[in-house]
């Protein structure tokens, strides 16, 4: 599966730009700010139906604008696939497939699979617990609709039982039988998403571990840990015990929305005890890991978009990289630069058929 060609108009910098691409390597390079993100970002769209970098949709549609239409064709299974994703302010955001409209969007996920690695990926070491839920959650709903299904209606559920829970809490009233059908509901969904998870990782750790070694070339040891309430208990028992913890804070404080993944070397936290370079091989490790867990399970290669990827590492990182690209493990790349000679020569290396686009 690849992308042959790409449209997008009023999108974020953009008044209108049309591309047609290799079927193996293209590379956008370019000053920074010039727009080079903005065009992997477009091909995330159409793979996902938003945006990578920025969750407010409307902030995509370039300034003065009203709308931004993204058009796109691949090739799969010797078929080509118009995806079209287009969005116009005041209204809801539409994604068609060869012209038919999806009614939901998650219809639509896992039907482009897709991989990006950028430097905002940092966000999963530094930031809180949801970030990497989410990172979890995107590539196993990649593979699994029913599991998407479950976390659409958790958080549906969870919503509502909060809401519940401020009611009590402004009127001074407690009704425990409604609480209790709540519980039910996210103990049945939660339970399942746990179980997911925990499969999941299960076949996604040792991969990581695999990719880890061999980029960074150390003998130090990373660990991914599962930290889930539902280890110790199951999650309708969790509710039951902390319902005056959840009166009083007036939201739902157990369940499956409060798991996390401890990132670690040598059993120490990753975020305080990890080197730059060590950072960076575990962030890279995990995404390649994302690539090789969807590959296996969909049997098809997904599309990689490296964004400023080479002006983040060492030679020694990306020769390693050059070379998993020269085995033909990957399909397509989109690769982004700032420094036009590097990248053709880091390409050059791979004997692969590519394009580069200056912006």
């Amino acid at each position: 599966m690849y992308l042959k060609k790409i449209s997008a108009l009023n999108f974020k910098n953009f008044d209108e730009v049309h591309f047609e691409f290799e079927h193996k390597i293209n590379c956008f390079v370019g000053k920074n700010g010039v727009g080079k993100t903005n065009i992997l970002d477009a091909i995330y769209h159409l793979a996902f139906g938003k945006s990578y970098f920025n969750s407010l949709a409307v902030q995509n549609i370039k300034h003065g604008e009203d709308f931004f239409v993204i058009d796109g064709e691949f090739e799969k299974q010797n078929r080509t696939e118009q995806i079209l994703c287009s969005l116009k302010k005041g209204q809801k955001k539409i994604l068609k497939r060869n012209g038919k409209l999806y009614e939901k969007f998650s219809d639509h996920m896992g039907f482009i699979p897709l991989v990006i690695i950028s430097p905002t990926d940092a966000d999963l070491i530094r930031e809180g617990s949801e970030t990497r839920r989410k990172f979890m959650d995107s590539v196993i709903s990649q593979l699994d609709p029913l599991y998407l299904q479950d976390l659409i209606y958790y958080q549906k559920v969870l919503m509502q039982r909060n809401a519940l829970l401020k009611y009590f809490a402004l009127n001074r009233v407690f009704e425990i039988e409604t609480l209790e059908i709540y519980n039910e509901q996210l103990a049945e969904s939660g339970t399942r998403i746990f179980n997911k998870r925990k499969e999941f990782l299960s076949q996604f750790i040792p991969i990581f571990n695999t990719y880890y070694q061999d980029i960074s070339n150390s003998s130090e040891k990373v660990q991914l840990v599962y930290e889930s309430q539902l280890q110790e208990l199951d999650l309708n028992t969790l509710l039951k015990e902390a319902i005056n913890k959840d009166r009083a804070l007036q939201y739902t404080s157990v369940g499956s929305h409060k798991d996390d993944l401890s990132f670690e070397i040598e059993n120490y936290p990753i975020k305080k005890f990890g080197s730059q370079g060590q950072q960076k091989s575990f962030l890279i490790a995990l995404k390649l890991a994302q690539f090789e867990f969807v590959k296996n399970q969909s049997g098809e290669k997904p599309i990689l978009l490296f964004d400023d990827i080479f002006d983040k590492l060492d030679e020694v990182r990306v020769s390693k990289i050059v070379s998993m690209v020269d085995n033909d493990s990957f399909g397509q790349l989109f690769i982004s630069d700032t420094h036009p000679e590097r990248t053709e020569s880091i390409v050059k290396q791979t004997h692969q058929s590519y394009k580069i686009f200056n912006i």
